[in-house]
């Protein structure tokens, strides 16, 4: 509480208030005079408030004080039920009360200055509705609306111009630099004028140039055209790539996919497409709109000097050394182990990092499938140029897909024929096991009979033999078989190589003469071009002294342009000249005094005998001044004299009436007044004589 008073006391103290106050006497003011000091707040704020206050009655100034704090928008410390406490302490001047208002006053006077200046003409005027039924009153409240809208608009132009750094005197010196230009271009383009009506038909070629200019600005515009068409083009290009593709999805999706996987499908990228929206595009809308505002601000603020950077980078240490003060503080108020929450944040953020790179994985994919399907669609025009077949469209794709269905029809009983097939082959293949089986244990019985009759092993050397045959005769009708491919492989190429032969016999004998003529030809062409060069090396020699000899007659001709027209100029000067001294001639010696008067040597004559004339009168007046110098000074100091006289008399006369002396004295006085009034009147004679 002390170091508020101490603050109010201070601020009371400085400009504009000089109070001159302590906290002894700030702190023993009445509650009348602390209302007093609150209306003075109050009136250096709005002046509409600098009212005494003992001139108003204490319902009016409670009232007003409340409602210039309530568009200041104070805010009573305490509960919202204890308005009517604050009002009883505002009428009463109570110090718990006044000394927070004047504490919130006197901190921010200049914002709050702002404010009740915006009040006085942002404050709507409240009209019941049922006046607002007339029209008058109706389009009268409409315009005091609209001016309101047009204040605020103008206020914030206003309010940026102010901050925006420009100044009266930069603004002038860009002008006075802007009309210098202005001037040397005017003068530039008089020269140039000048110049150019010596040439003939320089209206022609003037004409000439602006329709170049016109054109090249035309040319200028069609490439700027041009440059947009393109650019709309790639776009347009870009968007149908993305149609064809979503095309091509949803007909894959409609061929061979079922509605489990579709909806899959499009759950997966609505929560992408939701996690894009709602979490990484606001991420960096908001970077970004960060990023825009820090350049406006800077744009918008003055140019900083290097003092203004030392203290910016000192406010900086100061908000650092504070923070690290602030977190140790509360790394030492809190213990480590009770706090979980930075395991949470660290998980948090850790997800979020994955989600992000996980995202940015899938748009890069994206990306590149994007790019992937337009170098296709390029290979595919490029197909298409070739050999004459594109995509398919309209009815042909219809036949298309009917024939695609027709076949996976097809398809799908042979699918079914070869999952019957697979199914009899496991039970073949199961039989073909218990046979196996049985064919071993047949084998063993036979075996242990072959043993008992002393013929062992005899079964076994025959279906070797046996096998042996069969395999001897698949390799016979192997060799037989392609020994027949590769005659019939021979004889193939052999015709096709005989064919080749026969078609480009006639292709080669043509070809001979031309390879011999080309080669004539080329040697023809080397040769021309040695010529060429070595004619065009001499061109160039010859062309540019031809060049030099004509920048050399050029600047020439210029000089003597130049020249020329330096006589023509001296010698028109000269004319006139002579035609003004034989004018001068001419009514010098004329016999009519009328001419004569006007001509130059009357003229001067004249001006030297008025010039003589007046030299004698000044003459005459400095020797009268000579003479009557000393009287003067005389006369002068005699009337300061009396000045003197008079200003003693005066202050004599004072003097006695203060002392409220006797009437006798009073009398003596008055007649020494009647006995100074009569040297006044002598000394006036005195000045009047002299």
């Amino acid at each position: 509480m002390t170091d508020q008073i101490k603050f109010i006391v201070e601020q009371l103290n400085k400009e504009p208030f000089k109070k001159n106050f302590n906290l002894v006497t700030f702190d023993s003011l009445e509650p009348m005079q602390l209302l007093q000091v609150l209306n003075d707040v109050l009136g250096e704020i709005d002046p509409r408030h600098n009212v005494d206050l003992r001139e108003e009655m204490p319902d009016h100034t409670a009232k007003r004080m409340l409602g210039l704090l309530g568009i200041l928008k104070y805010k009573p410390p305490g509960n919202p039920a204890d308005m009517s406490l604050f009002r009883q302490g505002i009428v009463l001047g109570s110090k718990p009360v006044i000394h927070p208002v004047l504490y919130w006053l006197l901190q921010q006077t200049s914002k709050l200055k702002k404010r009740a200046y915006l009040a006085r003409f942002l404050v709507k005027v409240e009209v019941p509705d049922e006046f607002q039924q007339d029209e008058i009153i109706a389009d009268t409240y409409k315009q005091y609306e609209e001016m309101m809208e047009r204040f605020k608009a103008l206020h914030k132009e206003c309010e940026q111009l102010k901050t925006s750094g420009f100044s009266t005197a930069a603004l002038r010196k860009d002008i006075n630099a802007m009309e210098e230009e202005k001037d040397q271009l005017v003068k530039r383009v008089e020269r140039l004028k000048k110049r150019v009506e010596t040439v003939p038909n320089h209206q022609r070629m003037l004409e000439l140039a602006r329709q170049l200019r016109v054109e090249k600005e035309r040319e200028e515009s069609l490439a700027h055209q041009k440059q947009e068409q393109k650019i709309q083009l790639f776009h347009a290009e870009q968007r149908l790539h993305r149609a064809q593709q979503q095309l091509k999805d949803l007909s894959h999706a409609a061929t061979d996919a079922n509605p489990e996987s579709v909806m899959k499908r499009l759950e997966e990228e609505m929560k992408f497409n939701s996690y894009v929206v709602t979490e990484k595009i606001p991420k960096e809308m908001d970077i970004i709109k960060k990023a825009v505002q820090c350049l406006e601000k800077v744009v918008k603020e003055p140019a900083m000097g290097q003092s203004d950077l030392n203290e910016l980078r000192d406010k900086i240490h100061k908000v650092n050394a504070e923070i690290n003060q602030l977190t140790e503080k509360r790394m030492m108020r809190k213990d480590p182990l009770d706090d979980k929450l930075p395991l949470f944040r660290q998980q948090a953020s850790i997800v979020s990092r994955k989600k992000e790179a996980k995202a940015k994985e899938l748009q890069d994919a994206k990306e590149e499938l994007l790019n992937i399907e337009r170098d296709l669609m390029q290979k595919a025009n490029q197909a298409q140029d070739i050999d004459g077949t594109g995509m398919l469209k309209g009815d042909e794709f219809k036949r298309y897909v009917n024939k695609l269905r027709t076949k996976s029809t097809v398809y799908k009983k042979k699918r079914q024929e070869i999952a019957e097939l697979r199914a009899e082959n496991g039970v073949l293949q199961r039989t073909e096991e218990l046979l196996k089986q049985q064919h071993e244990i047949m084998q063993q019985q036979l075996q242990s009979v072959e043993a008992k009759c002393g013929i062992s092993g005899y079964s076994n050397t025959q279906e070797e033999l046996e096998r042996v045959s069969t395999l001897k005769s698949e390799m016979d009708e192997k060799k037989e078989r392609s020994l027949d491919f590769m005659s019939e492989m021979v004889k193939e190429l052999n015709s096709i190589i005989a064919e080749k032969k026969s078609a480009l016999a006639p292709v080669i004998k043509e070809l001979r003469p031309l390879r011999q003529k080309c080669q004539e030809l080329t040697e023809e062409h080397d040769e021309k071009k040695r010529q060429y060069d070595s004619c065009a090396a001499g061109l160039e020699s010859s062309r540019s002294k031809l060049e030099q000899e004509v920048r050399g007659l050029r600047e020439e001709c210029a000089q003597e342009e130049s020249q020329y027209h330096y006589i023509n100029c001296m010698k028109k000067i000269i004319e006139v000249k002579m035609q003004r001294a034989a004018d001068e001639m001419k009514m010098y010696a004329s016999a009519d005094p009328q001419e004569r008067r006007r001509a130059i040597r009357e003229q001067y004559t004249r001006n030297i005998l008025e010039q003589e004339n007046l030299g004698k009168e000044l003459r005459e007046k400095q020797k009268s001044v000579r003479e009557n110098h000393g009287p003067n000074m005389k006369q002068a100091m005699m009337w300061r004299d009396l000045e003197q006289l008079m200003e003693c008399k005066k202050q004599c006369f004072i003097k006695q009436q203060n002392q409220n002396l006797s009437g006798q004295i009073i009398s003596g006085g008055g007649e020494n007044i009647q006995g100074g009034g009569e040297n006044i009147q002598d000394g006036g004679k005195d000045v009047l004589f002299l």
